[in-house]
């Protein structure tokens, strides 16, 4: 006994995983009931399947891993509804059984694997095809590793649900809550990836300021409505422009950034930047509407910068990007002021 308790002690102590516990505890099930196979099963009520999770044969009676049958047919559910945990005699109790007669289960004892809320998981078996008596301690252990058994799974489940309410949470801290893009410490996390990677493979960063131009005409105008309807289409226009590569964030109120390799250092650089540019902006500029309000968009000011590689300041990269928008900005205003003049000129 003193042998059983202390590798029953380790299973419990050691097991990570339901798997790693149940396995053991199978086999000590069968050292203390005498009993051929142990098994544990898991109940889909809805479905009305039990199926086979692990099992342990060590004569001629295989339960087999896996198996699935009827819940209705089952002797588990039988013993349930009955409440006769325990039969030695198989055939006179459930005769009418298909799934005890095809495994040939002549001495059956179960009891049910419960949550602490009382939903049922399965059941915790041992079956044999001879007739063979089952001792109070035998009992005693069913129930005990039942228990175990249970306990386990919920602190799975309790740790699966941790890790999906943290994966929920990292999410919504890097998720802009309106146009559904990374926010702004997401980029920060991407830039510095990405300008790892240049300076690993000796290439820029192209990195590209956006600026609605206009926005709070818009606002002022149309409403707050047709403003936020109209951030989040932009952030629609703006996704199918990027390449597969290509990062694309909410800076934050009316700005946006889009981040991207470039080529290595050299004359290329500026043609990729320009082409770069003009992707963004050419994508920013048509008709939106937006909550009723129908707006003719010209396009926003675009400044685009090319980091080069082994520099990893994120901070004077996003300044960069923010002063060639400025730039560009000013340049369309000029530009705008420029035009009337033009049409009048004799």
């Amino acid at each position: 006994m003193d042998a059983l308790l202390d590798q029953l002690s380790q299973s419990v102590t050691r097991a990570r995983t339901v798997e790693e516990l149940t396995r053991p505890l199978l086999e000590l099930l069968e050292d203390i009931t005498g009993l051929e196979s142990t098994y544990l099963t898991v109940i889909d009520l809805e479905q009305g399947v039990q199926r086979i999770l692990y099992a342990r044969n060590t004569r001629q009676m295989r339960i087999p891993e896996g198996l699935s049958v009827s819940w209705s047919d089952t002797l588990c559910k039988r013993a349930l509804d009955e409440g006769r945990p325990f039969s030695a005699d198989v055939g006179q109790c459930w005769g009418d059984s298909q799934a005890a007669a095809a495994l040939g289960i002549q001495t059956y004892a179960s009891t049910p694997v419960r949550m602490t809320d009382g939903q049922l998981y399965g059941t915790l078996c041992a079956a044999s095809a001879d007739r063979h008596p089952l001792t109070p301690a035998a009992e005693h252990a069913l129930a005990l590793f039942a228990r175990l058994i249970a306990q386990q799974v919920e602190r799975e489940r309790m740790v699966q649900q941790l890790l999906q309410a943290n994966a929920m949470l990292t999410a919504h801290a890097s998720t802009d809550s309106l146009t559904g893009l990374p926010n702004r410490r997401a980029l920060r996390g991407m830039l510095q990836q990405q300008l790892a990677q240049g300076r690993r493979q000796g290439s820029t960063v192209m990195v590209a300021f956006v600026d609605l131009d206009g926005f709070k005409a818009i606002n002022d105008t149309h409403g707050h409505d047709a403003g936020d309807r109209f951030l989040v289409d932009m952030a629609e226009r703006l996704r199918p422009a990027l390449r597969a590569q290509d990062f694309l964030a909410r800076y934050g109120g009316d700005e946006f950034v889009v981040i991207g390799p470039g080529p290595a250092a050299g004359p290329a650089v500026e043609a990729a930047c320009q082409a770069f540019g003009r992707r963004v902006a050419e994508a920013t500029r048509g008709r939106f509407e937006c909550a009723g309000a129908t707006i003719d968009y010209a396009g926003a000011s675009v400044g685009v910068v090319a980091v080069p590689p082994g520099d990893t300041d994120i901070d004077a990269a996003l300044r960069r990007a923010d002063l060639a928008m400025y730039a560009a900005k000013q340049a369309r205003l000029a530009r705008r002021r420029m035009a009337p003049a033009a049409r009048h000129a004799p």
